[in-house]
């Protein structure tokens, strides 16, 4: 896999720019942190690398053929579907039992058949992060993934999550430059 090169990046809603010219490159195999205040581009960012978006210029390169997989702000489950098939909707391939402990690991054993709607915030938002993990990618981005988890969870799932990211391609929006640290972030990037 090659490094994703992000060059010029600009795009404005009702007139109003976010990104101005941004360029940066994401190196293949590693995780890069982008850093902003609120409102700086930052999901936006995302959404263009995910397609959501177009751009208004600018160009990226190196995400053609790539399968991409997201953790958004919002957690987006299906609020009828237990936490095992929000996970497995993404990768019906995945093993139940594969599932179970991945939810063991980050400390939702017990609540595996529950309905989505049943679970609590920071339940819901463990189940998103599984449910990004847990596809089939080459480039993982996670929007602010950890917002709303106490400390002693935050903790748990960010271990998990850098356990699943070693070697891997991922982004990382995040206010918090801990979280960066945790992930083992190669690099941090302000807009």
């Amino acid at each position: 896999m090659e490094d994703i090169v992000i060059r010029s990046l600009c795009k404005a809603f009702d007139g109003k720019p976010v990104l101005q010219g941004f360029s940066a490159t994401l190196p293949a195999g590693r995780v890069s942190c982008i850093m902003a205040p609120s409102g700086g581009g930052k999901t936006t960012l995302l959404r263009i690398l995910l397609g959501l978006e177009a751009a208004d210029s600018g160009e990226i390169c190196g995400l053609a053929g790539l399968r991409l997989s997201a953790v958004f702000q919002e957690d987006r489950l299906l609020e009828n579907l237990s936490p095992v098939a929000n996970i497995r909707l993404v990768n019906p391939r995945r093993p139940r039992g594969e599932v179970l402990a991945a939810l063991a690991a980050v400390r939702l054993s017990g609540c595996e058949d529950q309905p989505a709607r049943e679970l609590s915030g920071g339940m819901r938002r463990r189940v998103a992060i599984l449910r990004a993990l847990l596809a089939e990618w080459d480039v993982l981005l996670l929007d602010e993934p950890f917002k709303g988890l106490d400390e002693e969870t935050k903790a748990c799932v960010l271990a998990f999550v850098r356990r699943a990211v070693e070697g891997r391609t991922a982004v990382l929006v995040t206010h918090d430059a801990a979280e960066a640290r945790a992930l083992g972030a190669a690099q941090i990037l302000t807009l």
